[in-house]
């Protein structure tokens, strides 16, 4: 297997400086080899200098490389960043607050053997803070947390777009579609959005509608979840910003395929899991009626987000912040 990768780390905050140390050693560990990882720091000198100071050693050699996010702050222009610097083939991303497992790599790259692929996608598993999940907490909402969610397609599979926080595309992807739109997606302030990723991929596929893109659940990552996120509030919180960011995509790109993973998700996914969890509750088993409940309260924050950027959408405002165009790398 001949294929170079090279991986891509956005980080943004010393709050998280074991995690980024611990995501590096995980593709340093890699049974196939990383071409190189780029740490790209967003807008933190602080943190560009530590970063720097403690991998000076990989200066010459180009193993590691710490790089300053060249664009807005965010994670849009934190990956674009990544892109532009990257010498691999294929470039993979990887959220700093997760460590892959020693194969990630090598799964990813299988599907690059088929050149008609130009995404690949892989399974992340949360690390929850306390130890375990939330008995309230349904599976069919773990992508509040970063993580791959029940009702999420299974082995290796098509798919119309792959998560960011475990993602690879070939070169190519970037060269015909530009990078990732920097109005959407987190962008350091304090609402939990999302879909830069989704946008992207949506727009890769229009303008080669040839492309595959793939999800192989056997590329695992481990994503930690802190304590915070354990908590309802920020569930809410979360589920309303992805209906925001999922206004903006659907402006973007249009309703059909903006919306068209989550109607299936909305119309099929959901309702099983609100009858599986009263299901459990009848049969005495912890969290069932918490879980329904709370897919029941996610898809009504999510949908009064939708709500709320789509009327902003149609003021001639964007839901949180203007959209710039996707610069190339």
């Amino acid at each position: 297997m001949s294929t170079d990768i090279s991986v891509v780390v956005c980080v943004y905050t010393e709050d998280r400086w074991e995690d980024v140390l611990a995501a590096v050693s995980s593709v340093r560990a890699q049974s196939l080899t990383a071409l190189e990882t780029l740490l790209v720091v967003d807008h933190n000198a602080s943190l560009l200098d530590r970063l720097s100071e403690e991998f000076k050693e990989y200066r010459r050699t180009g193993e590691v490389r710490v790089l300053a996010n060249a664009g807005p702050r965010g994670l849009s222009a934190g990956r674009n960043t990544g892109i532009a610097a990257a010498r691999g083939p294929v470039i993979a991303f990887l959220d700093d607050d997760a460590v892959a497992e020693r194969d990630w790599l090598r799964h990813l790259a299988e599907a690059y053997e088929d050149p008609r692929v130009l995404a690949v996608g892989g399974r992340t598993v949360p690390l929850w803070e306390s130890g375990r999940r939330p008995a309230w907490f349904p599976e069919e909402f773990d992508w509040v947390v970063g993580c791959t969610y029940r009702g999420h397609p299974e082995g290796r599979a098509r798919v119309r777009n792959v998560l960011g926080g475990n993602a690879s595309f070939r070169r190519a992807a970037f060269d015909v579609a530009g990078g990732f739109a920097t109005g959407i997606g987190r962008d350091g302030g304090r609402r939990p959005l999302g879909c830069e990723e989704t946008e992207f991929c949506i727009r890769l596929a229009r303008a080669r509608p040839d492309a595959v893109l793939l999800v192989d659940d056997r590329a695992v990552i481990h994503h930690r979840v802190p304590a915070a996120r354990e908590r309802f509030p920020y569930f809410r919180t979360r589920a309303y910003a992805e209906g925001l960011s999922k206004a903006l995509v659907a402006r973007s790109v249009g309703a059909g395929k903006g919306l068209e993973s989550e109607r299936r998700y909305a119309t099929r996914v959901l309702p099983a899991g609100v009858a599986r969890g009263l299901r459990d509750a009848v049969l005495g088993r912890p969290g069932g009626v918490g879980r329904a409940g709370a897919i029941l309260a996610g898809v009504a924050a999510a949908a009064g987000g939708f709500v709320v950027g789509s009327v902003r959408a149609r003021r001639g405002a964007a839901p949180f912040s203007a959209v710039e165009g996707a610069a190339a790398p």
